[in-house]
């Protein structure tokens, strides 16, 4: 469906049309029929001088149901008792609904053909990637980002187009103001973040995705007890949210689980997983290399 917002011009204007005893509920009814309206959604409101108005209680219209549709709705309402039509009878919209009146043929061809183009830009928009590394110490210089190199290169080679954001601030409203900006007027249809998901209080980042996304997926990837050496929360987490449909995914500093993270990121986005399941299939990776540096440590005490 080609769905076009009515923008509030919902009536439905039909000239030199004559009604004698006609039922107005079955005339509006035929022409939610004929225009694929729900019957419920088709008032008529008016009928004076041989002008019959209908109003559309609809926020949006399907472009293939009514182009060109002109002739059918005439001849629908012609056939009802009480209904007559003339040669003059004519209908027209000041919105959307004046699609009516065009040609099926011309309309249907620019219709495909704008279609084509926005899912081509759909298509680049999804396929573009802003990452974020976070952090004062990366900010001031004091240590390398490595990771938006190691991101930028996994996800070139596989056919996305990468670009460097600024560093992040440790400070909730202001990465969650950058998000929203790449994500409003960016164009990129994937954020991703490194650093500051720890549990510490410069740790931001997760929190201000949740500023823009109430609803983003946050799984631990470990737990701490709150108080002990400079935790102030409960564990480590990722987040995976997503704002005016961009997908966010915040992901740790260490340069080793930026890189465990790069495959099933991928995986997941090929599959369409919903940022749920994202979001757990990164954390499962991330797990599997926290118990395996825990391991390590062990052994060599």
């Amino acid at each position: 469906m080609s769905g076009y917002d009515l923008l509030r011009k919902t009536e439905l204007q039909i000239d030199d049309i004559h009604l004698s005893n006609a039922n107005l509920s079955t005339i509006a009814a035929t022409a939610a029929d004929v225009l694929g309206f729900e019957r419920a959604e088709v008032l008529v409101v008016d009928y004076r001088d041989g002008t019959l108005v209908l109003d559309i209680h609809s926020t949006s219209v399907d472009a293939y149901a009514i182009v060109g549709q002109q002739e059918n709705l005439l001849g629908s309402l012609g056939a009802l008792r009480g209904v007559r039509v003339t040669d003059k009878t004519s209908v027209s919209s000041r919105g959307m609904l004046g699609w009516i009146a065009l040609d099926r043929d011309l309309m249907t061809g620019a219709l495909e053909r704008g279609e084509k183009i926005a899912a081509d830009v759909l298509r680049n928009v999804a396929n573009r990637v802003i990452v974020f590394s976070s952090g004062t110490e990366v900010e001031n210089g004091e240590i390398e980002d490595t990771n938006t190199p190691t991101i930028t290169e996994y996800l070139t080679d596989v056919g996305y187009k990468v670009s460097r954001g600024e560093v992040l601030r440790d400070n909730m409203l202001s990465i969650a103001a950058k998000l929203r900006e790449a994500a409003e007027i960016g164009g990129y249809g994937i954020i991703i973040t490194t650093g500051g998901v720890g549990a510490e209080d410069k740790d931001q980042t997760v929190e201000a995705v949740m500023e823009v996304d109430p609803d983003a997926a946050m799984p631990y990837i470990c737990h701490f007890e709150v108080g002990t050496g400079r935790h102030v929360k409960d564990g480590v987490r990722i987040a995976v949210g997503e704002y005016n449909g961009t997908l966010i995914i915040s992901l740790p500093g260490p340069n080793d689980e930026v890189k465990a993270s790069l495959e099933p990121i991928v995986q997941g986005l090929k599959a369409g997983f919903e940022k749920t399941d994202l979001a757990e299939s990164i954390a499962e990776n991330l797990r599997a290399i926290l118990r395996k540096k825990y391991h390590s440590s062990s052994a060599s005490e």
